[in-house]
């Protein structure tokens, strides 16, 4: 507050609206791309596609065109070679009370063309007689939210701010990492590094300090996430289960539906190991749409029972844990296990029954949604966790499973959303992993094309196709109702038009509003081949397993991200027919839109489409990657592109452990100590399961 130029009303403004609370926050807000200032144009050079450009010239004149909300003010500036009218939507009257006409002014901003004239929309406009280019050098531009806009905040605003702040030097960056690996790694100092940030002299110091900042961040986080991972492992026993017992194997010979894929064999072994060890497992298991993680599952299961301990599953939705509930009953059979269901929906006497059966350890298994983790329900000796689509539930809800037995149980984390390698190693890095990376056999790759609406009836031919074969379709819209903002199909008008294309066929629609009740009805109705189509939003997107369905049709597809098309498509290509899934859209696409439809038309494969998805979007935007209950925010890493830096960290994080295990080194007392100040300030990156 007591900065020069900030004061208490900025000072509110920039605490609400940015997270800036102190001069060194302002520090390190830093700035998502640099411009070099050290170049002026001449009118006569511009181009449409020039991102930003600077003139020096004079103000002719001011006027006002438009009314009401599109009045503008337009000044018409000319640097002696060519006229260009500058732009505002509002402030008109601080403008003309700031600029004088016949006065010399440095102009900035991104020029566009419209009418046959050169504009720039609110420019920069600096004193020529004051504003020194060999000084401006490269540019900082900062991210500033909407709302702070609103309430008068520019990029302009902060690089004063941070400028004032470097000019009067009144803020140090101390060093946070060890003199050896800087030395080692020749990474510029810290407090350099911090400086160059805002203020670059080239873009070659700008990628110096960079990388230092983003090794910086990156090898605290693995440093966190390592060092809690040795600390539970010399710490936490884990409950032994060295028998391969009469469960498993009357399971293997007598029940499995299909002969076990490789990857299935070998993560099934990776745990057992685990499980034998002695220590507790944590451990995650990827596996695309469709690999078999489910009986995976359900023969860790069988192990852990065949060591006298009881085994549950956590589910996010009521669908998915009723899916599993009656896959598990189906493919045991006869075998003399108690499996049950604990949701919401479970009330009244068949609730006490299972609460009884579960305190008593005559329930093996139990299948449930979050009411698993509520108090009052107690098991009599829990060995196994299994959380299925670990993305749904938040590092708290998690957390309470381990204090559902004295000795904390096994922990089985699954996906099948595929997650890049960056990301796992930085999300899920206490964790170890097992992929698969098969799909079972007899199992078609799905059939992906586009299709642009204006060719829907070619599309509705196809479903036609399919229904005459005995199959079934989904057809997948991103809205419930017509929205007044947005030009998209919408599920209630697309299920009125497929009752009228298909008179003779069956149609169910499901999707969020409704209640649970109806919602299960309407999907149990599909499931058992009641009704051909399946109209639903995304709700659809986890879990549903209907082996008959062989068309996926997703309308406006344009609307959803690649993890999302991939997860939808993963409904069908469950039977051993051919499957298909169609994209619909519309014909104006972005190019970025066109290279996403195209990668799904052109790959199955979940990991390739997650590390095209983790380039598109960055990681806060993946689905599943912003952890509930952890502090997921990068300052100045991007885990889409810094790969390398992301390993190198890592390997550098587990050196600094493996040569001071008992944290007492001299050499590495400055990390330690940092390490601590982050968890202090809330920054736990480490706190996974």
């Amino acid at each position: 507050m007591y900065l020069t130029g900030v004061g208490p009303s900025r000072a509110k403004v920039l605490k609400e609206e940015t997270g800036i609370h102190t001069v060194g926050d302002l520090a390190l807000y830093f700035p998502f791309k640099h411009i070099d200032r050290t170049r002026i144009y001449y009118a006569h050079e511009l181009t449409a596609d020039m991102p930003f450009v600077q003139l020096r010239g004079r103000i002719l004149s001011f006027e006002q065109e438009g009314k009401g909300r599109k009045q503008r003010l337009v000044a018409h500036f000319t640097d002696g070679h060519g006229v260009v009218d500058l732009v505002w939507f509002n402030g008109h009257k601080y403008v003309q009370n700031s600029y004088k006409l016949e006065h010399e002014y440095i102009v900035f901003g991104k020029p566009t063309y419209f009418n046959g004239r050169f504009n720039i929309t609110h420019p920069d406009i600096d004193d020529a007689s004051t504003l020194t280019l060999s000084t401006m050098g490269m540019q900082p531009f900062y991210s500033i939210p909407e709302k702070a806009k609103k309430r008068g905040m520019t990029s302009r605003t902060i690089e004063r701010l941070t400028n004032t702040l470097f000019r009067q030097n009144s803020i140090s960056f101390p060093e946070t990492l060890a003199e050896s690996i800087v030395h080692r790694l020749l990474l510029m100092d810290r407090e350099q590094a911090v400086r160059t940030m805002h203020y670059p002299e080239s873009a070659d110091q700008l990628s110096r300090a960079s990388y230092r900042l983003k090794l910086e961040e990156l090898f605290y986080i693995q440093l966190g996430i390592l060092g809690v991972a040795k600390k539970r492992q010399e710490e936490v026993h884990g409950i032994p289960c060295p028998r391969v017992g009469t469960h498993f194997l009357r399971f293997f010979h007598d029940r499995l539906p299909f002969t076990l894929t490789g990857a299935q064999k070998r993560v099934i072994k990776e745990m057992q190991a685990d499980m034998k060890s002695g220590r507790q497992m944590n451990r995650l298991l990827q596996g695309d749409v469709g690999s078999g993680k489910t009986l995976v599952a359900l023969m860790v299961m069988l192990l852990a029972i065949d060591n006298g301990l009881q085994t549950c599953i956590m589910a996010p939705t009521e669908i998915l844990a009723e899916q599993h509930l009656a896959t598990f009953r189906k493919m045991l059979g006869d075998m003399p296990l108690r499996v049950e269901l604990l949701t919401g929906i479970v009330k009244g006497k068949k609730r006490k029954a299972v609460l009884e059966g579960l305190s008593s350890g005559e329930i093996h298994i139990l299948v449930g949604t979050h009411a698993i983790i509520e108090d009052g329900v107690e098991f009599k000796n829990l060995g196994l966790v299994i959380i299925d689509e670990q993305h749904r539930f938040g590092v708290a809800q998690r957390a309470r499973l381990w204090k559902k037995n004295v000795v904390p149980p096994h922990v089985l984390v699954m996906t099948a959303t595929p997650i890049p390698r960056t990301l796992a190693m930085t999300l899920y890095g206490d964790l170890e992993v097992s992929i698969i990376d098969e799909l079972p056999p007899g199992r078609k790759p799905i059939t992906t094309v586009h299709r642009y609406e204006n060719r829907i009836m070619s599309v509705y031919d196809g479903i036609r196709h399919e229904v005459a074969l005995g199959r079934q379709v989904y057809v997948v819209y991103p809205l419930i109702t017509e929205s007044e903002k947005l030009s998209l199909k919408n599920l209630e008008e697309g299920y009125d038009t497929l009752c009228q294309v298909f008179p003779d066929y069956k149609i169910s629609k499901v999707h969020g509003r409704m209640k649970a009740a109806d919602k299960d009805a309407e999907m149990q109705r599909f499931a058992s081949g009641e009704t051909q189509i399946l109209v639903s939003t995304t709700v659809i997107e986890v879990g549903v397993n209907v082996p008959n369905a062989s068309v996926m049709v997703i309308e406006n597809a344009e609307r959803f991200g690649l993890a999302q098309l991939h997860q939808l498509r993963g409904r069908v290509g469950r039977g051993a027919e051919q499957s298909y899934c169609i994209l619909v859209t519309k014909y104006e696409l972005s190019a970025e839109t066109r290279k996403r439809i195209q990668i799904m038309t052109e790959t199955n494969d979940g990991f390739e489409i997650a590390e095209a998805d983790l380039k598109f979007r960055g990681p806060g935007d993946l689905e599943g990657t912003a952890q509930s209950g952890t502090a997921f925010e990068l300052r100045v890493a991007n885990l889409a592109r810094d790969g390398q830096i992301v390993q190198l960290a890592r390997e550098t994080a587990r050196e600094v452990i493996e040569q001071d295990p008992l944290r007492q080194s001299p050499c590495y007392a400055l990390c330690w100590q940092h390490l601590a100040e982050l968890g202090r300030e809330g920054q736990d990156w480490s706190l996974i399961l």
